[in-house]
């Protein structure tokens, strides 16, 4: 085991079972949100690196693709093995690069190794759809060839480990490609594959803005798996349709939570304050819009601004945010929050100015009280810690201003009625409906979208279907 352990002090890309820096020399680095401390140097990857990486997968996907299924998994379980034996590397690379709180750093290690060993225990076996006396007809996925994994900043390595189980488990080559705010952990993660992959099979590319649309539109790779924002996934699938490639396109949510009026506010305000401001709100599938019934919404306020009083910027406490990941994403905020004043929203608590004596890219937690529902802050997802909380009367109504929305990610219906809260759960245009939590999505089953919140599949054999080509097979007997 000690064989797999990692060194977190110096990066490169990863390329046909090597550890190269770039071809045009350059390198850049990123800053510690929390300590704006810069972080160790990447490499920037060139034309000519990706063009090394995409004729290496090529070749090693197709000797990959004969590999036996049950080989591939224990590659795959291995890898995850090893995931586990840095998890406090990886965790701790997560809490220099991204301001992450440890106890979320360790977990997300956690989720990410389980995922692959979810994922890798799946199987796609050929179906007999008819066998007649006069034909056999069979189904059956084949891989796709190439994939691009390109990784959000949030959480990288979770993130990147989905798509790699699900590149390699059905038979593909992976290229990840890190987000520029966060290449650290990604590229670790490649570095460490290769003792338990052939060369070519896993590898990643650290670079610029020009690193991306070299992917996607490179004539060679066969599917990009894109996790990012709605306004860069059209891109990216604008630029899929110049050589008809597959996309899986997982973008971003602006889920609500209802609550409904029978509910425990005491037990549940805890739940919904950790979902709404894990990660300082930078989660895709938490709750970004709060609509509380008349009933217990004063209550259910108080409590709310209670947990984001209590909340701690020390990133070892047990309700820890931590910062703005990177400094776009903390001007993004300020922006949103300028608005809440120039609007003049009602404050329930927080503070629409930045922290004077805070160092690092900390923001206050904010709620806003009952704002107008055209806001901006309840139509755009915030992606910060800046909560809405809205009030309602009328179950269909409610219903109405919830789907009212381009997001289609996740929602969650809070309710001590089952009844109530799966009626009103089958009627929300979500992927992913949640009852009495929220963020608990499982390896084990799939997660979609609805609208402009993704196309395909994560998780789940569902997920990995994404990856292959399916074929049907008639076999005519007489």
């Amino acid at each position: 085991m000690s064989s797999t352990l990692l060194n977190f002090t110096s990066f490169h890309n990863v390329i046909n079972g090597e550890l190269r820096s770039s071809t045009t020399g350059k390198t850049r680095s990123t800053v510690n949100p929390a300590a704006l401390e810069d972080n160790p140097p990447v490499p920037v990857a060139g034309l000519d690196n990706v063009n090394d990486a995409v004729q290496s997968a090529r070749k090693a996907a197709k000797a990959w693709a004969q590999v036996p299924w049950e080989e591939r998994r224990k590659a795959l379980n291995a890898f995850a093995d090893a995931v586990e034996a840095n998890l406090e590397g990886f965790a701790q690379m997560s809490v220099k690069e991204l301001g992450k709180p440890v106890n979320l750093a360790r977990f997300e290690v956690t989720i990410a190794i389980q995922s692959i060993r979810v994922l890798s225990g799946f199987s796609l076996p050929e179906q007999v759809r008819e066998d007649s006396e006069s034909r056999k007809v069979i189904t059956r996925y084949t891989p796709l060839g190439v994939a691009a994994g390109i990784i959000p900043w949030n959480f990288p390595i979770s993130v990147a480990c989905v798509k790699t189980a699900s590149a390699l488990a059905t038979g593909n080559a992976i290229i990840l490609k890190p987000s520029p705010h966060a290449p650290y952990g990604v590229l670790k993660l490649a570095e460490l594959g290769q003792q338990f992959f052939p060369p070519g099979v896993l590898q990643a590319l650290s670079g610029d803005d020009e690193l991306g649309p070299w992917l996607v539109q490179h004539p060679d790779i066969n599917v990009i798996a894109f996790t990012g924002s709605i306004a860069v996934g059209k891109k990216v699938m604008e630029g899929c349709s110049k050589t008809l490639k597959r996309c899986i396109l997982e973008l971003g949510g602006n889920d609500a939570a209802i609550v409904c009026s029978d509910v425990d506010v005491e037990a549940i305000t805890p739940k919904l304050g950790y979902f709404a401001f894990a990660n300082c709100g930078q989660v895709c599938i938490i709750p970004k819009r709060i609509y509380a019934h008349e009933s217990i919404y004063d209550k259910l306020l108080a409590g709310l601004v209670n947990y984001a009083k209590n909340l701690s910027f020390k990133l070892d406490a047990e309700l820890a945010i931590g910062p703005l990941s990177n400094k776009p994403q903390y001007e993004h905020i300020k922006q949103l929050l300028t608005d809440v004043e120039t609007n003049k929203l009602t404050l329930a608590t927080g503070s629409t100015k930045p922290l004077a004596d805070q160092k690092g890219l900390y923001l206050t937690p904010t709620i806003i009280d009952n704002p107008p529902d055209k806001s901006r802050v309840v139509v755009e997802e915030a992606f910060g810690p800046v909560l809405p909380v809205l009030k309602w009367s009328d179950e269909s109504d409610v219903v109405e201003r919830v789907n009212d929305t381009k997001y289609g990610l996740g929602a969650s219906v809070w309710s001590r009625d089952a009844e109530q809260a799966d009626r009103i759960a089958r009627q929300l245009e979500a992927g992913i409906v949640f009852i009495n939590t929220h963020a608990e999505t499982d390896a084990n089953f799939p997660a979609g979208a609805f609208k402009e919140s993704g196309i395909g599949v994560q998780y789940g054999v569902e997920g990995l279907q994404c990856y292959c080509n399916l074929q049907t097979i008639y076999r005519r007997l007489n």
